[in-house]
């Protein structure tokens, strides 16, 4: 039975270590009307300045589970310019970090009048980030790495990116941690390269008096390590007089594995992959959302399940809509 502990306890730590990443981690939260979370050019690229405020809670029941809790706002500044702050607090046991994120993008519009969408988009944010590790329940140890206190260390890095949204079809393309910098916190053999590249693309079919589909894929690479990732996203859209109702169905799929020990002292792979359904609703200018996401696999910790709120209200609407089912920008 130790023995099968330790392997499941090995297994985890190398899974999570492997994709633990400095900054904001990048769940399903884009989904629920936040794209700006994870792509600085959508700051201010929609016909309404928003608001959105997440909570995310992994393991119910379990101490020390990860949290993370975000708070954006992003809105038109000018004809051509955007703007938008970014506040997370991200808790992972020991380790936490803390952040903020300051956001400028330019928009270039290429439309024949003022209800068609055709824009391009550049934005770019400035990130300031506090990592933290609580070492004083780490009891007493020979161990010269360990101080027995709160180690601390914070630095700076950019985020770049570019968003094409022309009437239903968008795509964004942004590199995050742009430069090589390093946190002093653990030891000296931490990586300066955290940069990553995330790439969207989607499409929304319908017409708008009956149900709309939105197929969309992310996709995810480390620079360091080379590992890939690929979320592949559906989301219905049902328009109401008080809004709108919609729900979505995302699939995660890690393109690298892990080893692991099974039965009968056999070796096995498992690749990280979740399912992840939400539900949303939009009442005028406020926004709620549900996510749960469900880790799939022979091995994982507890149940797997982890679960999100995310409540959001748009500001300074302008008073037409574009003619196009654009819901991110609409």
């Amino acid at each position: 039975m130790k023995f099968k502990t330790r392997v499941l306890f090995i297994f985890l730590i190398c899974s999570f270590y492997s994709y633990s990443q400095e900054g904001i981690p990048v769940y399903s939260d884009y989904l629920s009307d936040n794209y700006y979370l994870i792509h600085p050019s959508m700051a201010g690229a929609a016909n309404c300045a928003k608001i959105r405020l997440t909570a995310r809670k992994q393991w119910f029941g379990q101490e020390e589970a990860p949290t993370l809790q975000t708070l954006s706002f992003n809105g038109r500044v000018s004809d051509r310019s955007g703007a938008g702050i970014i506040v997370f607090n991200d808790k992972n046991g020991y380790h936490s970090q803390k952040g903020v994120k300051l956001t400028y993008a330019h928009h270039i519009m290429f439309s024949r009048d003022e209800l068609d969408l055709n824009q391009l988009s550049f934005g770019i944010s400035g990130g300031l980030i506090q990592s933290q590790l609580d070492e004083t329940n780490f009891g007493g140890t020979f161990d010269p790495i360990v101080f027995g206190a709160i180690q601390k260390d914070s630095y700076f890095n950019l985020d770049i990116g570019a968003s094409y949204n022309y009437l239903d079809f968008y795509a964004h393309a942004t590199v995050q941690g742009v430069l090589e910098t390093r946190r002093d916190l653990y030891t000296d053999y931490e990586s300066d390269n955290l940069r990553k590249y995330l790439l969207s693309v989607g499409y929304v079919f319908g017409k708008r008096n009956s149900i709309t589909w939105e197929p969309s894929v992310l996709f995810q690479l480390f620079d360091k390590t080379k590992e890939k990732s690929i979320d592949l996203n559906l989301k219905a859209y049902k328009n109401m007089d008080f809004g709108s109702l919609w729900a979505a169905l995302s699939y995660r799929r890690s393109f690298d594995g892990a080893r692991y020990l099974a039965g009968n002292n056999t070796v096995s792979n498992q690749k990280l992959q979740y399912f992840t359904p939400i539900v949303g609703l939009n009442f005028n200018r406020f926004m709620f959302a549900y996510t749960y996401t469900q880790v799939t696999g022979n091995v994982k910790f507890d149940t797997g399940g982890y679960h999100q709120i995310t409540l959001g209200i748009d500001l300074f609407c302008r008073k037409e809509r574009y003619d196009c089912n654009c819901p991110a920008i609409n």
